[in-house]
């Protein structure tokens, strides 16, 4: 340990707060006037090999991780962003006591798998005599002070939430921004020595040498991961602790580097149709400038009125979620920087919830919602908020109540539906453009969302919010457990949203906002030369169409996978029979494994079958012109 006299030495540790501006545990930790300060961020196992992560939220993430490097090397060209690779809950207090650590502090997180990480890095810390400083700064209000006024419960509109924080007062404003920052310094030293500090760590265990690779990797190629199939898909950034020389890429071989996308197994695709999304802090703040140079942009905003036909390159939206995500955009600084603008605006002006602070607020809903029911939140079973539906492809638990991964495989048609609904294949343009946006972007726009969720759930394929959920975690940037789960338990008619009736059309809605189809002609290309009457259908366009516009549908395009109207009822009705029975995530039916049974019995809609378009179409036919045949020629009553 340090000799007394001197100050703290203490380790800040960055997860979803990579930023040194608006940081209330980076400024809690500077208010100790630390001797040293070791700035780290380590680079998770549980990341790579057990959440699904595309690769665009990969190199968002390793940008966002450079950026903070070079902004803390600006105020301290002797320090850097100190990467390390293992599992935190051994590896941070290993570091500790190599480095001599007194005190660790860092921002809460309360979602799902970060609060057992921090829990037992926190426990293990204690026990070997390590203060820990943690600081909520994640959201608007302190997610535990918002619990209490809620007595606890979830705030499921946002009233409820509004009530809940009204005796908080305002946002509070945004922490100051350091101009300095201490070296981080070798045991025994009072001058920075990153070698020295490399040095210290380089006979600890890699992550490989101690555990090797997870027999489940959510990421490989082989389970539909983004991560390249045989030897070029190894992981490599845990061959060493923290980088150096001993690492397979010339991009890592200094102290403490941050990993490329090839020592994750990934590269970037070939085919780029929009700039990507860069990472970083100097990124968002450029963007939230270039915002207050428009206040009646921002003071008019509505989200619902946006326009969902649009690209990240050119978006009808801010698109700074994915920086508020991986907090490179403090929160406060963000809702301060919006007010004072809105200032500026002399007209009128958006309120809760459908403007840019509405926006903010339903990201704390979710978070409270989430605190408040725990773990269960992020799934079906368990969760008191969310109604149970008969849904196919439902997660699937052992007889311990422990999810299995890979998830077994379902019936042939929702199997088959959901692979079409995840590679943009379902023959519903709209549909396809989005899904493919989204794997090649990492973002599509709020009612995009809204579009391929009802789709997937309530409107079409009836498969489980939690499938859904899931593809969203793994292509989108700007994915938070918290809303992202929250918003398709609202898409899904789970809970938030009880209005099931209301569903968007595969044809009709998409021209309201673009009759041209400008994402359609851009993400399926092959359709991008039928006229605009089909460009939302066009396996309604007569053959000589087709041929003009070189796709044929069945060859060049898929048929749609199913009927659209005849889907919506079956949904409707399976809808109406799972909330007349009021049963929920956590009823003692669910719990036992007879919901499924009861709910199948009341509705009576038969499993889905595999749809053929011309065969259907085909009988249509027949149907309408066996009626008229009758009523032309009625048969004779007999007497």
């Amino acid at each position: 340990m340090p000799s007394s006299g001197q100050g703290p030495r203490v380790l800040y540790w960055f997860r979803t707060d990579l930023r040194l501006h608006d940081s209330p545990a980076l400024a809690k930790a500077l208010s100790l006037s630390p001797s040293a300060l070791f700035p780290i961020f380590n680079w998770d196992p549980n990341y790579i090999y057990g959440h699904r992560v595309g690769i665009n939220r990969f190199r968002f993430l390793l940008e966002s991780l450079q950026d903070l490097s070079n902004e803390i090397k600006k105020l301290n060209g002797d320090s850097q962003l100190l990467l390390t690779r293992g599992a935190p809950q051994t590896r941070i207090r290993e570091l500790c006591e190599k480095w001599q650590i007194t005190h660790v502090a860092f921002e809460e997180d309360h979602n799902a798998y970060a609060r057992h990480r921090d829990a037992a890095v926190v426990e293990s810390l204690k026990a070997a005599n390590i203060e820990v400083i943690s600081q909520e700064g994640r959201h608007l209000y302190p997610i535990k002070e918002v619990l209490k006024n809620t007595k606890g419960q979830p705030p499921t509109s946002m009233s409820q939430l509004q009530k809940a924080v009204a005796s908080l007062g305002d946002v509070a404003q945004p922490a100051e921004t350091p101009t300095s920052l201490p070296s981080p310094c070798p045991p025994g030293s009072d001058k920075a020595d990153i070698k020295k500090l490399f040095d210290l760590i380089s006979d600890l265990s890699s992550y490989k040498e101690e555990v090797g690779t997870p027999d489940v990797d959510l990421n490989a190629a082989e389970l539909g991961g983004q991560r390249k199939s045989g030897p070029d898909g190894e992981v490599t950034s845990y061959d060493t602790v923290a980088a150096g020389e001993k690492s397979k890429y010339k991009e890592e071989k200094s102290p403490f580097a941050v990993p490329t996308l090839a020592s994750l197994g990934m590269e970037e695709p070939e085919v780029k149709l929009a700039e990507p999304i860069r990472g970083g802090t100097t990124e968002a703040l450029r963007r939230l400038k270039k915002l207050t140079e428009d206040p009646a942009y921002l003071s008019t905003f509505a989200k619902p009125q946006t326009s969902p036909s649009t690209d990240p390159d050119a978006p009808s939206t801010t698109l700074l979620s994915p920086y508020i995500k991986f907090g490179c955009l403090g929160i406060r600084h963000y809702w301060h920087t919006v007010k004072e603008t809105k200032k500026k605006h002399k007209g009128a002006k958006t309120d809760v919830p459908e403007g840019m602070e509405g926006q903010l607020l339903f990201r704390d809903m979710y978070a409270v919602c989430e605190a408040a029911v725990g773990d269960a939140f992020h799934g079906v079973r368990g969760n008191k908020i969310s109604h149970y539906m008969d849904w196919y492809l439902p997660t699937v638990y052992d007889k311990d109540g422990k999810q299995v991964e890979p998830r077994p495989r379902g019936d042939d048609v929702s199997e088959e539906r959901l692979r079409t609904f995840k590679e943009g294949q379902t023959g519903f343009p709209w549909i396809d453009a989005l899904m493919r946006q989204l794997r090649m972007t990492g973002w599509i726009h709020h009612l995009g969302r809204h579009s391929v969720a009802a789709y997937l759930t309530r409107a079409q394929c009836w498969i489980s919010w939690e499938r859904g959920a899931e593809i969203f975690h793994e292509f989108l940037i700007d994915t938070d457990d918290a809303s992202n789960d929250g918003n398709w338990m609202w898409l899904s008619a789970s809970a938030f949203f009880s209005q099931y009736f209301r569903v968007y059309g595969l044809t009709t809605f998409p021209a309201k906002y673009d009759k041209h189809g400008y994402i359609v002609r851009k993400y399926c290309p092959e359709l991008k030369d039928f006229p605009d009457k089909y460009i939302y259908a066009p396996h309604t366009a007569p053959k000589e169409v087709q041929e003009k516009a070189k796709c044929i549908i069945g060859k060049d395009y898929p048929f749609p996978v199913l009927d659209e109207k005849e889907e919506k009822k079956h949904c409707l009705d399976r809808c109406k029979a799972a909330y007349d029975s009021k049963l929920f995530g956590n009823s003692k039916e669910v719990l036992e494994g007879k919901a499924e049974g009861m709910l199948r019995k009341k509705h009576g809609v038969p499993d889905p079958k595999n749809f053929n378009y011309k065969e259907n179409a085909a009988n249509k036919i027949r149907a309408r012109t066996g009626r008229r045949r009758r009523l032309l020629f009625p048969t004779p009553s007999t007497p």
